[in-house]
């Protein structure tokens, strides 16, 4: 008698990769100005980290549509968390033991950012793969433990430094770098199935060539748009908005927008069985147009602070949402499909914020300006979700 195999391992495995990808985005930032005053490394050195990590994680999202198939699920994902653990931890030595710090911080950060892409591209489909019922649900919840994690990194250190000193660093860095570690024994031993059968998957090149394909794309790029122009710029936003110190700006500018965004995801993934997907994802769209608009067109603070909370509150659905309708209109994507998606989201995620920080300089420093740009990226997705709907009625109807 063969054992049933237990998917919420692979669901608490999943969770857990979510999480060490939001260590990997989030506690870094947090030690920039350690890293300038310990190391003498200047403001402009330390612009390139974000950079070099988003730019690496997007070169794996387009490497991954190559050799993640043929290496296979369970090694690419294990090694991500290996890898991500490495990377942690060598950020506590390699700054002391290499002549130049910022080399060996770099090298860390490339190595997480390695891990980082590889959870972006395979936690999804492993998930999408796993015989759950409720699968759009199901997405929704994993993808608020990315919230859940950024929440927990941006709090858990700032408690610790008040605890133990922003000295003390590195023990801290070590601590994080237990989670993947961790982690990797869990992708180990759960089961992991293959989210289209050998030979059964669309070929890249016919995927590329597929209209609806791009639609996917555009909905991905504006989704991670959507979400990244605020978040990265939140801490600035309420400082600004509501006149609080740096330190609080820092926690409650991104922490108020994680925790909107996790309270979303998980609310769609507890009614999702009850809802149509596109209709939450068309009125979630046109009110974060909104949102966007409250945040740069109001002039009461507290209105425009809620603007920027409630924005997190209505991105949430977007990026999983994203994903289970192309999985829904595109179902032998498989795994490149995934890649190219997790690649068109990083993309968004990484121009958007520049651009909102180019307008908000070219206006004089007014951030305002910046976010009031960004309304095009749920405009643009409304409009994408819309003729997403037209061509699914064309096709229904053929």
């Amino acid at each position: 008698m063969s054992k049933q195999k237990n998917y919420k391992k692979t669901l608490t495995a999943c969770y857990l990769g979510f999480v060490t990808q939001a260590i990997s985005a989030n506690f870094t930032p947090l030690l920039f100005i350690t890293f300038i005053s310990t190391y003498g490394i200047t403001l402009e050195k330390i612009a390139m980290i974000p950079l070099v990590f988003y730019f690496t994680q997007l070169l794996i999202d387009l490497a991954a549509t190559k050799f993640a198939d043929k290496i296979g699920y369970r090694t690419c994902v294990v090694a991500s968390q290996v890898i991500s653990a490495v990377g942690l931890a060598l950020m506590a030595i390699l700054p002391e033991v290499l002549s130049k710090p910022f080399i060996g911080i770099l090298i860390s950060v490339v190595l997480y950012a390695v891990g980082s892409g590889l959870i972006e591209v395979l936690v999804s489909p492993i998930v999408e793969a796993c015989p759950f019922e409720n699968k759009e649900g199901t997405m929704s919840l994993l993808h608020s433990f990315y919230c859940w994690g950024a929440m927990g990194v941006i709090l858990g250190s700032t408690f610790f430094f008040a605890m133990f000193g922003v000295e003390h660093w590195k023990i801290l860095t070590f601590i994080w770098a237990l989670i993947p570690f961790y982690n990797t024994f869990n992708f180990v031993i759960c089961p992991i199935e293959r989210l289209v059968e050998d030979g059964k998957s669309i070929e890249i090149r016919k995927l590329l060539k597929t209209p609806i394909f791009w639609l996917m794309i555009l909905l991905m790029v504006c989704s991670g748009a959507s979400e990244a122009s605020m978040a990265q710029w939140a801490s600035a936003f309420t400082e600004s908005a509501i006149g609080v110190s740096k330190t609080v700006g820092d926690l409650a500018g991104p922490c108020l927008f994680a925790l909107f965004m996790g309270i979303s995801r998980v609310l769609y993934g507890k009614f999702s069985e009850k809802l149509d997907l596109t209709k939450v994802m068309l009125i979630c769209g046109m009110m974060c147009a909104g949102c966007y608009l409250l945040a740069s067109l109001s002039t009461l603070p507290i209105l425009g602070l809620t603007g920027c909370a409630l924005c997190g509150m209505t991105v949430g659905i977007m990026w999983p949402g994203s994903i289970s309708i192309s999985s829904q209109n595109c179902p032998k994507g498989g795994t490149a499909m995934f890649a190219f998606l997790a690649l068109a989201g990083d993309l968004g995620a990484m121009v958007s914020p520049a651009m909102v920080g180019n307008i908000s300089e070219a206006a004089g420093g007014n951030l305002k300006a910046g976010l009031l740009a960004a309304t095009i990226f749920p405009i643009v997705l409304v409009f994408g979700l819309l003729l997403l709907k037209k061509k699914v009625s064309q096709a229904i109807k053929e």
